[in-house]
């Protein structure tokens, strides 16, 4: 009697990232068909038998997805988006629909005009950005006032819909108009300065709502164009509550509008460039994490630069 002819294996993704701990992510095993065949890591598999490399095999044969196999798959699983605690009192606003509505029509309408006719606005994004679910941590470099909704209007709108801002309360929330703007416009959460912990853990029960957050970890707007250290109270807030941290820079933004210009000028080009999803490792403190979470900001500002502000186009290959 003839075995029956092995199924090939389907092909891998050639843009499918290595994972956290190492492992490329596995193509689909087919089935073996009474061949016995050689495993990924030189085993004898027997017949019906298989195995994919990123696993590893528990007693009794069960077979274990690697950490960053089952994290990259989870981003997009339909559960991300449920199952949140429901935000009471004045924290229902960050997950209202209407005021989603109008931030549509504020940030995908109006303040996409805006900023048409003031900059020239480029986007590039990382593949996997597309496909998270539920809440998530967006760290950013800051440039100018512009970032933040510059930000939301360059998120996929599945994405985008909740965000929500920190900024500074004593200077955008104890100002009747600003306080409008940033709450309709951002979703913007206050984020308080000097000592005061009035605020404290806003953010913490926003991302255990499901609702998204933006966090400029520099802890203002750059005054010489060139990043400063990162505060890790963002990286912190992931690994508190479980979330994944979106790297992202904005490239052009300081030269465009610099700390003391009210208004580009010459619509010159701006990118903002989003990153893969990342995750803390396990026991990485939040110290660690957050200069990690710098250092993907950092590559993908100086991957860009040069190519947005003039200059000869880097020579490192692009990744988004």
């Amino acid at each position: 009697m003839t075995p029956q002819k092995p199924a090939p294996n389907s092909a891998q993704d050639p843009e499918d990232p290595v994972d956290p701990a190492g492992a490329v992510f596995p193509a689909r095993s087919g089935d073996a068909g009474g061949v016995a065949t050689e495993g990924p890591d030189g085993e004898t598999m027997q017949p019906g038998e298989t195995k994919q490399s990123g696993e590893s095999t528990q007693p009794g044969g069960t077979k274990q997805p690697s950490a960053g196999r089952r994290f990259m798959e989870s981003l997009s699983a339909r559960s991300r988006g449920e199952g949140w605690e429901k935000p009471e009192g004045d924290l229902a606003k960050y997950r209202s629909r209407w005021r989603s509505g109008v931030r549509f029509v504020l940030q995908r309408v109006i303040f996409r005009m805006v900023v048409r006719s003031a900059v020239t606005p480029q986007v590039v994004m990382h593949r996997r950005v597309k496909s998270v679910r539920g809440p998530f941590v967006l760290v950013a470099n800051h440039t100018s006032h512009v970032d933040g909704p510059l930000l939301a209007l360059s998120l996929p709108w599945a994405q985008g819909r909740l965000l929500s801002t920190g900024v500074a309360t004593d200077y955008w929330f104890e100002h009747f108009f600003r306080r409008i703007f940033v709450r309709t416009m951002l979703n913007a959460f206050p984020i308080d300065r000097g000592g005061n912990r009035k605020n404290s853990g806003t953010s913490r029960k926003l991302l255990r709502a499901g609702v998204p957050i933006l966090v400029f970890p520099e802890g203002g707007r750059q005054s010489s164009g060139q990043m400063t250290s990162f505060k890790p109270g963002g990286a912190a807030l992931a690994i508190s509550v479980g979330v994944p941290v979106i790297p992202a820079a904005i490239v052009g933004g300081y030269e465009a509008m610099p700390k003391g210009r009210n208004w580009p000028k010459g619509r010159p080009p701006v990118r903002v460039v989003f990153g893969e999803p990342i995750i803390s490792d396990e026991d990485e403190s939040a110290v660690d994490f957050s200069d990690r979470i710098r250092g993907r900001v950092k590559d993908l500002y100086e991957q860009h630069h040069d190519e947005v502000l003039g200059a000869d186009a880097p020579d490192e290959e692009e990744t988004a």
